[in-house]
């Protein structure tokens, strides 16, 4: 059957089988295939498209229902090459791993921006409820979503004090240090530069040992 559908701003005639997913159309038909497919059930929520401004799981919505409606999906959320502020969000908040569940969790997310501009942690949480995440820990998701809004939302993992004076007290013991550095120079095969031409080899540090131990041996 034809079908005529306004995705992202734009409109769109395909044929399509009566029985064929929304998900279905606009990854194969379309194109957009930041759309996921996880359970196709409708149960991770990495399928989540907005339809006429509500999240919905687009694995278990029949493309013919979405005609003389208005589909937004995560492709749609950029405007000139231009991130969203959702988008940048999730990158400046490290909300973004494996990037799997990602478009439906921006998804989900800008729905309910559309709805609540100025949501509050709980709302942000339920909101999100359907949408699975192995990677984050949800935390850094909901930060995102709450700076997005306008809101003050504290770093998910805020360094315990200056990053340089951290960095400055690291120490590592030498030995291991060097033993490190011989290895990663012998996969590439060039020389690493500092720390490691600080140190003394491993091989060679190890050898007055050997040696000792070779004469108590005799």
């Amino acid at each position: 059957m034809n079908l005529t559908l306004r995705v992202n701003g734009m409109t769109h005639e395909v044929e399509a089988a009566p029985t064929a997913r929304l998900l279905d159309v606009l990854r194969d038909q379309l194109g957009l295939t930041g759309t996921k497919e996880g359970c196709a059930e409708g149960e991770c929520g990495a399928c989540t498209v907005i339809v006429d401004d509500k999240a919905v799981n687009s694995c278990v919505m029949l493309a013919v229902q979405a005609q003389g409606k208005e589909v937004l999906t995560v492709e749609g959320l950029a405007v000139d090459g231009e991130l969203d502020d959702l988008q940048q969000k999730f990158v400046e908040n490290g909300a973004v791993q494996c990037g799997f569940c990602t478009p439906g969790m921006l998804m989900s997310a800008k729905a309910l921006l559309l709805a609540n501009p100025l949501p509050s942690e709980q709302d942000i949480r339920i909101a999100l409820a359907g949408n699975l995440c192995r990677c984050t820990g949800y935390s850094a998701i909901v930060a995102a979503v709450k700076a997005a809004s306008g809101q003050e939302a504290a770093p998910a993992m805020a360094l315990p004090g200056d990053a340089e004076d951290l960095v400055a007290a690291v120490k590592t013991d030498p030995k291991t240090l060097a033993a490190a550095c011989e290895v990663v120079q012998a996969e590439g095969g060039a020389p690493l530069g500092a720390p490691c031409d600080d140190l003394p080899r491993a091989s060679a540090a190890a050898a007055p040992d050997d040696a000792g131990a070779a004469e108590g041996g005799e």
